[in-house]
This record gives structure tokens, C-alpha cells and sequence, in this order.
């Protein structure tokens, strides 16, 4: 049975939580869903000149596909460059480079690049421990481009870590790295399963997890983020998952006075970060 809360305004302090609510807590949090490999998800792919100029001008370039035939000045300089770092360069026809990044303009130059490294969420919380982390949770989050602007949002807020679970939301790619702006070089990326389940173990570490919905109980604006605090995202236009909120100890509301009725979820996440960095100060 989920416990009840106050007030989000009126919280307790984190050592008046109480005790874990499952007698086996530690048992539950050390299931294998909660130490996943650190690499990410399969070959991620650069599509299009100026892109795979930027990924090899930041060492990211695995191995360099280019089209096959005749090329132009630009095309031979990066065959050149790449080959200079001694990585792969291999030529492909146009078929091939477009099913490598089908939803690119690949302008005849496909960069395959080093896999993403996920962080693990144990050796997140051993680095804040004895401090107040905040995470922010992505349930369901499709559009890569939100993601990067979240993960550089949250970095730049202070947050701990973006924690994005491995079934319902996009991965970590190229798109998502170039719209973070480098923030994925310094802000770990966690990879979690089952949701409910790694709320769980950080509850049993004292974390309290906020979601946000049009109903919640108060507006985000006068809620308690003080205190190791999990911030949960739902997905673009459809919100949070119903067992996802149903894990949540709280909901707040984003005050909406126009006659749209709902703002892009990284400018939501993005209220929510520093309100939560706000009440740090």
C-alpha cells in the first residue's frame, strides 16, 4: 500500500521518512535490472559533412563511411583527415549510407561513432552520498533532441544524473549528444529497468520522487525540493505512465495562463530543475 504524504509544502525532513517500506530492500535493489552494461545501445551514426567534421574534430569517429565514385574537395578531406588519425575509411553507395541514418541528409559521409558510456546508478549516489542529489527521471521521452536539451538543462542546473530507463525512452545518440552542447561529457547518463522498482531502492535511500502533472496537489513553484528529490518527466503529449505516478510520493503542476495547454517537456523538466537548484541555495 503506498504511503500516505503531506503536503508537498509542509514535507518532513528526510530523517523523519521512516523505514524502507519492504523488509527486503536491499535484496530488491541489487536485482540485475539495476546494473546494466555500460555501453550504449549499438553503433551510433553521424550523418552529413559539418557533423562528421565535429564528431572527428572531438574524437568521437569510430570508422568513416563515404560514398562511393567521385568526390568532391570536401569529401577527399575528410577521407584524408580521418585517415590521418589512423581510423577506418571505408566507401559504401549511397543505398548503404542511407539506411545507416535513414532520417538524415547523409551528403555522401557516415561516421560510425566510439559506443556512449552509461553511467551506473550505484557509483552515481556513492559520489553524492552525504549530500542532496536531485535525478531527473524521463518516463517514456521519444524525441531525442528533448533529451539533449534536458541532460544540458540538468547539467547546468547541478542535477546528479538523468536517469533514463531502457524500454520506454529513446537512447543517447549523436542528435541528442550535439543538442546537449558537451553537457553529456560531464553529466552522467544512468540507464535503468524497471521504473518502479529503482524509485523504490532510492526511496529506501531517503530520496523523495516528485512528479508532474496538470493535476498535481500543489504548483511546483510552493512544493518542497529540498533533500535528495527525483524529478519524473513523463513522454511528449502523453505524460507520465499510470504506474509511474502511482510511485511518485507527490505531483506538482506547472500554472498554465495561456490557451495552449501544455509546455515542451524540456522546458518543463527545465522549471522543475531550478526550482529544485533554487531551494539549494
Amino acid at each position: 500500500m503506498k504511503k500516505e504524504t503531506k503536503r508537498p509544502a509542509d514535507r518532513p525532513a528526510q530523517t523523519d521518512r521512516g523505514q524502507p517500506r519492504r523488509t527486503d530492500g536491499r535484496g530488491r535493489g541489487a536485482r540485475p535490472q539495476d546494473r546494466r552494461a555500460k555501453k550504449g545501445d549499438g553503433p551510433l551514426y553521424a550523418g552529413g559533412r559539418n557533423a562528421v567534421a565535429e564528431a572527428l574534430a572531438a574524437g568521437l569517429v569510430k570508422r568513416l563511411f563515404i560514398k562511393e565514385g567521385r568526390k568532391d574537395e570536401r569529401l577527399r578531406t575528410l577521407a584524408a583527415d580521418t585517415a590521418a588519425k589512423g581510423l577506418p575509411v571505408e566507401e559504401r553507395d549511397e543505398a548503404a549510407l542511407s539506411r545507416l541514418v535513414p532520417d538524415l541528409v547523409h551528403q555522401g559521409a557516415v561516421a560510425e561513432l566510439v559506443p556512449y558510456e552509461y553511467a551506473d546508478l550505484d557509483d552515481v549516489l556513492a559520489k553524492w552520498e552525504g549530500r542532496d542529489p536531485f535525478f531527473i527521471l524521463l518516463d517514456g521521452l521519444e524525441d531525442v533532441r528533448n533529451l539533449g536539451a534536458i541532460i544540458r538543462t540538468a547539467e547546468c542546473a547541478g542535477a546528479a544524473a538523468v536517469l533514463l530507463p531502457e524500454h520506454r525512452s529513446c537512447p543517447v545518440t549523436y542528435a541528442a549528444m550535439k543538442t546537449a552542447a558537451g553537457a553529456c561529457a560531464y553529466l552522467p547518463v544512468v540507464r535503468i529497468g524497471n521504473i518502479s522498482r529503482t524509485l523504490e531502492k532510492l526511496k529506501q535511500k531517503g530520496f523523495w520522487v516528485v512528479g508532474t502533472d496538470m493535476d498535481g496537489e500543489s504548483l511546483y513553484s510552493g512544493a518542497n525540493l529540498r533533500g535528495p528529490l527525483v524529478i519524473v518527466m513523463g513522454a511528449e503529449g502523453q505524460g507520465m505512465a499510470r504506474l509511474t505516478r502511482e510511485a511518485c510520493d507527490f505531483c506538482v503542476r506547472i500554472p498554465m495562463k495561456g490557451h495552449v495547454s501544455s509546455l515542451n517537456v524540456s522546458v518543463a523538466a527545465a522549471l522543475l530543475l531550478y526550482e529544485a537548484a533554487r531551494q539549494r541555495t
